[in-house]
């Protein structure tokens, strides 16, 4: 089990229980799933990007990668029904806490200029989305194995009702958000 899920089940739970007022253990928010996505314009004429990109998303979440395929036919992108257009991963239970550790205090802080994530990101239901623009922050991929730089979107669903009660569970786990 990891650090951030021993913390959660210690010491989170009782924080937000008593900042919030909930009467029951069950009303306490609690990240759900972690789903990382990236879109690959060129995987439809490029095979070897596609190959690539999902052994890097393997690395770096412990988990195979499922392809996601065009619904519909596109003319003007040049893309066909059932053509491979990305790659996601869903995280759960103890994958989905390794991850979340180790993007909160290993990778986030390796963006050049970092200032935080951005406070304004939740969806309206407690679920958070963030984006990010390359790869390399994660330190299980080295700089010669990747042919492009790729960015991805991570979106970390959790149970909270409101958006405060989200910000309130991720900043108790350590995401580091900006000021406004």
């Amino acid at each position: 089990m990891s650090r951030l899920k021993t913390y959660y089940q210690e010491t989170i739970t009782a924080k937000l229980k008593e900042q919030f007022g909930y009467t029951n253990i069950h009303q306490i928010p609690k990240v759900t799933k972690i789903v990382i996505n990236r879109g690959l314009g060129e995987a439809s004429q490029n095979a070897k990007a596609l190959e690539s990109s999902l052994s890097e998303l393997a690395v770096i979440t412990g988990q195979k990668p499922v392809v996601t395929r065009a619904k519909k036919a596109i003319a003007g992108f040049k893309v066909r029904q059932g053509m491979p257009v990305g790659a996601m991963v869903t995280l759960r239970s103890d994958k989905m806490y390794a991850f979340l550790e180790r993007l909160i205090s290993l990778a986030l802080p390796r963006i050049r200029d970092f200032r935080g994530v951005s406070p304004k990101s939740f969806d309206g239901r407690g679920n958070y989305s963030l984006g990010v623009k390359e790869q390399l922050i994660f330190p299980e991929i080295s700089y010669d194995t990747i042919d492009q730089l790729r960015g991805f979107d991570i979106s970390i669903i959790t149970t909270a009702n409101t958006d405060e009660e989200g910000r309130a569970l991720l900043k108790e786990m350590g995401m580091p958000f900006r000021d406004k």
